[in-house]
């Protein structure tokens, strides 16, 4: 077995172990709420304070800042403080990979 094949064996092994299932079952938990999806389309186009999008949502920062605190907890979102007002941002290619192909699932189906 060469090294690509290995890998790919490595891969799929470890894809389906009970442990990466759940890890992979509480981050689709953590975008299964609709206001955090909404968040995250907000995000999309780039950073944005909680005010901001407290606004766009019509619900309290307070709201904002906890649904952000758990798409934080699973590495989703990133935040930076500018004094008094934290802004935030998806955490990466790999975040906006999953939206897009989610929309075009949805779109193409």
């Amino acid at each position: 077995m060469d090294e690509q094949e290995r890998l790919a064996t490595n891969i799929s092994e470890s894809m389906f172990s009970e442990e990466t299932i759940a890890a992979m079952a509480e981050r689709f938990k953590s975008l299964g709420d609709p206001t955090r999806l909404r968040i995250l389309a907000l995000l999309f186009d780039g950073e944005r304070g909680v005010s901001d999008l407290a606004e766009h949502l019509n619900v309290s920062q307070s709201a904002v800042s906890h649904q952000l605190r758990i798409l934080r907890a699973f590495d989703i979102v990133r935040h930076r403080k500018e004094g008094r007002e934290v802004f935030y941002s998806l955490a990466d290619e790999h975040v906006r990979d999953i939206l897009m192909r989610t929309l075009e699932h949805i779109l193409l189906d």
